[in-house]
């Protein structure tokens, strides 16, 4: 897999962002010089910085690295969470660099592959890494640009110099999946997000389905049964495949076992079907998403017996849904999981895991914009935890919109059992609780917080 961008340098305003550092890593492994800025020094940017990579926080001007000031040998790539008034953005664009979105590199970099692009409001990172981790262990392999941390390879970047496969995970976000070129494409789901980009539900909607249209001809869409009507589709001209799990579908999913933690189902593809497959990470959700990639795999020449092989040794992302420990006391449950109904299939797979165990769950809102947007959801799906946690908002790119809050949204959450905590109390506050599954939630620094508290409960 070779770059079709010719440049020495490569600086990027964002580093630290799970799809920006893929692309880092990429550059970093072919030989290029590669630098960047974050605000703030992450794990991830750690992990840049001991592979060689240049990671700074300061975002003044005099921080970034002589070598990438000259404007003829360095692309500056960047991700939209970064101000426009940054300064270390300002003077790239005042001094005539070509500035550019990750979204249009990821493009430029898989233009010329067989692009399996996996899209949706919420199971495209778990779909998109199955599915990498299924063509990689098989005769088939793949390249992958990823929106998580495998816990296999424990990286978001599958390099391969053999296959013209790479797996993308197609990011809605500002509308960043326009770029790609599908020769794949999966949809998850469609459940409105973004309303600070797409205004309504209905133009979220008309995002997706723009992208569905770059699916090549030679290709296939293939869409979870029921998220789309006939009508949304008629304009799409590629091989479309339905999946679903305990319905009838292209491909589908059923005779699903959960017992002693383990989770076992046969899977059914149009021609063939396979019996008694063992999902590496038992979380129901992630049926479905297996249900997903498999088909794109099976339809890419991966034999059963590779599925097979492959579901079971898939040993999960960071932060979805990661087990950080069990003790006599607790269990403690990492999750990036901030929609409502990402945290619905949360506590879902916990009550289903677990039944015997109240579940306490940590939740740091993401955005306020989306806390504002889905308050009720998320009121609603907090409410059926047994005691719920909220700590502030964690604003990421956004300036606070008056009436947000997470007391606002407490006070929405039904029941008694629910409270405010800061971020330097929550180990000392989480020690209270006995025989109970501590839910981590959310996509801000609570990654942070949730090693501090499996390691607290292991003393415990």
């Amino acid at each position: 897999m070779k770059t079709q961008i010719e440049y020495s340098n490569y600086y990027f305003l964002g580093i630290g962002g799970i799809g920006m550092s893929a692309i880092a890593r990429y550059f970093k492994s072919h030989g290029y010089n590669v630098a960047g800025y974050d605000r703030t020094m992450s794990h991830l940017c750690q992990d840049l910085m001991r592979e060689g990579i240049a990671v700074s926080t300061n975002e003044d001007v005099t921080a970034i690295p002589a070598a990438m000031l000259d404007n003829s040998r360095t692309l500056v790539i960047y991700t939209p969470a970064i101000p426009h008034n940054h300064p270390q953005l300002t003077y790239f664009l005042e001094h005539d660099f070509r500035v550019v979105k990750r979204s249009e590199v990821l493009g430029m970099l898989t233009e010329n592959l067989l692009a399996l692009c996996v899209a949706g409001t919420h199971g495209k990172t778990t779909t998109s890494t199955i599915l990498a981790h299924l063509l990689h262990q098989s005769d088939i392999d793949c390249n992958a640009f990823l929106g998580g941390i495998s816990n296999n390879y424990n990286s978001n970047l599958l390099l391969s110099s053999q296959s013209n496969i790479v797996v993308v995970e197609a990011d809605e976000y500002d509308r960043s999946f326009l770029h790609l070129k599908p020769y794949m494409s999966i949809i998850t789901s469609c459940d409105p997000d973004h309303l600070d980009i797409y205004g309504c539900a209905e133009q979220y909607r008309k995002g997706f389905i723009d992208f569905m249209k770059l699916t090549q001809p030679s290709g296939a869409l293939i869409l979870k049964k029921g998220i789309f009507s006939q009508q949304e589709l008629q304009d799409i001209k590629v091989k479309k495949y339905t999946y679903a799990v305990d319905e009838h579908a292209d491909f589908y999913a059923d005779n699903i076992v959960i017992s002693g933690g383990d989770l076992r189902f046969d899977f059914h593809t149009p021609t063939e079907s396979i019996t008694d497959l063992r999902l590496g990470v038992p979380v129901q959700i992630n049926i479905e998403n297996s249900v997903a990639a498999m088909a794109v795999a099976w339809l890419n020449g991966v034999s059963l017996h590779e599925l097979r092989s492959g579901l079971s040794s898939y040993s999960g992302i960071y932060r979805r849904f990661n087990i950080l420990c069990r003790t006599g006391r607790n269990i403690v449950i990492d999750d990036y999981a901030h929609h409502p109904k990402e945290i619905h299939a949360s506590i879902d797979s916990i009550r289903l895991l677990y039944p015997d165990k109240q579940i306490i769950g940590v939740f740091q809102p993401h955005l306020y914009s989306r806390t504002k947007d889905f308050a009720e959801d998320f009121a609603k799906e907090l409410s059926r935890l047994d005691e719920v946690i909220l700590l502030p908002v964690y604003p990421a790119r956004e300036e606070p919109i008056q009436g947000v809050s997470s007391a606002m949204l407490l006070e929405k959450i039904d029941g008694n059992n629910k409270l405010l905590c800061q971020k330097d109390e929550l180990v000392d506050f989480l020690r209270r609780y006995e025989n109970s599954v501590i839910l981590m939630l959310g996509a801000g620094d609570i990654d942070q917080l949730s090693p501090l508290v499996a390691q607290d409960q292991n003393k415990q």
